[in-house]
C-alpha cells in the first residue's frame, strides 16, 4: 500500500485526506477481544522467527493469547514494530515548520500510512523567536501523544554547509538561545542539529547533553579533531552522515570519520537513492555496525503526496520524480522519503539482513530517544505499534497502540 513519490493523488494520499486525523487513531483493531496475529515471520530482538504469533491486549502487545482472542492469519507476510522517525520535517502536502496543527496532523497520518508509527517533528531554520513559538505549538501536539518530540535542524548551523537553509537566518549556537527553544518546547525537545565548531558550539553541546536533549553533529564545516571535541563535549548523533559536511580525506578525514569511528554516536542515513550511493551506505554500516545506524526519511511536505512547487522555510523547492531541490542553486532539500520505502530498499537493494534494517528503523532510534521501554520492538508490554508486510516488502497493514491505521482485513492479506 505503500504511495508512489511521484503521485499526487495515489491511493493511500486519498485516504489520509479523507481520514482527517485527530488526536485519537482510527477504529480499535481489537474490539472487546484480544487479537492473535498469527503465522506471519515476525522480527523479535532475537530475530526473524517463522510461524510467530504476536498477541495484542487493548493497547499492548500481551505475553499469551486467552482461548477468546479473536486471530488474523498472515501466514506469508513479515511483521515488524513500527518504524521511529528521528528526522521529518513534514508530508501529506503539509510543513511541520509552518503548517497548522490540522495540517501538522494530516502530515503525521501521512507517514502513519507508510508506517511510522513514531515520529519526531523537525523544524527548519527560521527567525529564533518564531522558532520559540512554534516549538510551543508542537509541544502540545507532542503533549497529546502525537509527535514523540521536536528537533531544531537550524538556526545554529554553518553557512559553509547550508543546504536548503536560508544563510541571512543562520547563526552561531549562543548557549543562552539554545536553552531558550529548549525551554520553548516545554520538554518536549528531543534533538538539536548544531555546527558545533561555530563559536558557543562546545558549550551548547554541553548545554544540551545537561538538558537531555540530543545534541546532534550536522550541516558542518568541523575538522576531524574538532568533531572529536563535540563528541567528548556529549553529542551523540551525526545528522544525515555524510550531505551537508566535508567529504573524507586523506589528510584532512573530516567529521563523517570521528562520527563513524566512536562507538557513542548513532548516525543517521537517508536510504532513498539519492542522497547516498549504496557504497556510501555499506560503508556505514560497516563501520559503525547494526547497533549504531538510524535511518531517517528528512521528508519535506512533498512526501506521500507528489511533485510540484513546495516552500521549505522561506526556501522555494522544485520536486521532480520524487526529488526535492531549491529552485535557487539546486541543493537537494530534504527527501520525499517514507520509512516504508527506506525499509524495502535496504533489503531488496542494499541487501541487508531484515534484522539489521529494523533495527536501523525502529530500535536504534527508539533507544535514542529514550522510549524503547514502550517502542522499536515485539517483546510482551510494550505499545502494539506494528506493521504488516507481504512478501514483497510492501505496506499492507499498520497499528498503532492497537488501532490499525491501514487494516489487513478481517481475515488478514492475501499471502504475498
Amino acid at each position: 500500500m505503500a504511495a508512489d513519490p511521484g503521485a499526487r493523488d495515489s491511493a493511500d494520499t486519498r485516504r489520509g485526506r479523507a481520514a482527517r486525523p485527530a488526536t485519537t487513531d482510527p477504529r480499535p483493531a481489537t474490539g472487546a477481544a484480544p487479537l492473535v496475529l498469527s503465522g506471519a515471520t515476525a522480527v523479535l530482538p532475537t530475530g526473524p522467527v517463522e510461524g510467530a504469533q504476536v498477541t495484542v491486549d487493548g493497547t499492548r502487545i500481551a505475553a499469551a493469547a486467552p482461548e477468546h482472542a479473536r486471530v488474523i492469519d498472515l501466514t506469508g507476510h513479515w511483521l515488524i514494530p513500527g518504524f521511529v522517525d528521528l528526522h521529518n520535517h513534514g508530508g501529506g502536502g503539509a510543513s511541520f515548520t509552518s503548517g497548522t496543527a490540522e495540517e501538522v496532523l494530516q502530515g503525521i497520518h501521512t507517514h502513519r500510512l507508510h508506517g511510522t508509527t513514531t515520529l519526531v517533528a523537525s523544524t527548519v531554520t527560521g527567525e529564533l523567536d518564531f522558532l520559540a513559538r512554534r516549538a510551543g505549538q508542537l509541544a502540545e501536539l507532542a503533549q497529546q501523544g502525537d509527535l514523540a518530540g521536536i528537533h531544531f535542524e537550524g538556526p545554529f548551523i554553518s553557512p559553509c554547509r547550508k543546504g536548503a537553509h536560508s544563510e541571512r537566518l543562520l547563526r552561531a549556537p549562543d548557549p543562552a538561545e539554545v536553552r531558550k527553544l529548549v525551554d520553548a518546547a516545554q520538554g518536549h525537545a528531543r534533538m538539536m542539529t548544531l555546527a558545533t565548531e561555530l563559536p558557543g558550539g562546545l558549550d551548547s553541546v554541553r548545554l544540551l547533553a545537561e538538558h537531555g536533549v540530543i545534541a546532534a553533529v550536522g550541516h558542518t564545516d568541523a575538522t576531524y579533531e574538532q568533531t572529536v571535541e563535540a563528541i567528548d563535549a556529549g553529542a551523540t548523533v551525526a545528522t544525515h552522515l555524510f550531505n551537508a559536511m566535508p567529504p573524507v580525506g586523506h589528510r584532512a578525514p573530516g567529521p563523517i570519520t570521528a562520527l563513524l569511528e566512536d562507538e557513542r554516536v548513532t548516525v543517521e542515513l537517508i536510504n532513498d537513492g539519492v542522497h547516498l550511493h549504496p557504497a556510501a551506505l555499506r560503508l556505514a554500516f560497516h563501520h559503525a555496525g547494526p547497533a549504531r545506524v538510524a535511518f531517517i526519511t528528512d521528508a519535506m511536505d512533498a512526501a506521500g503526496f507528489g511533485d510540484g512547487r513546495y516552500l521549505l522555510g522561506p526556501l522555494e523547492v522544485d520536486v521532480v520524480d520524487g526529488v526535492a531541490r531549491l529552485v535557487e542553486g539546486g541543493s537537494i532539500a530534504g527527501s520525499t522519503l517514507t520509512l516504508d520505502r527506506a525499509f524495502k530498499r535496504a533489503v531488496t537493494v542494499d541487501g541487508l539482513p531484515v534484522g539489521d534494517a529494523v533495527a536501523a528503523l525502529c530500535a536504534n532510534p527508539a533507544r535514542l530517544l529514550g522510549l524503547a521501554d514502550r517502542v522499536g520492538s515485539l517483546e510482551p508490554g510494550k505499545d502494539a505499534d506494528l506493521v504488516v508486510l507481504d512478501a514483497a516488502f510492501d505496506v499492507v497493514g499498520v497499528m498503532r497502540r492497537g488501532a490499525w491505521v491501514v487494516d489487513p482485513g478481517p481475515s488478514g492479506p492475501a499471502p504475498g
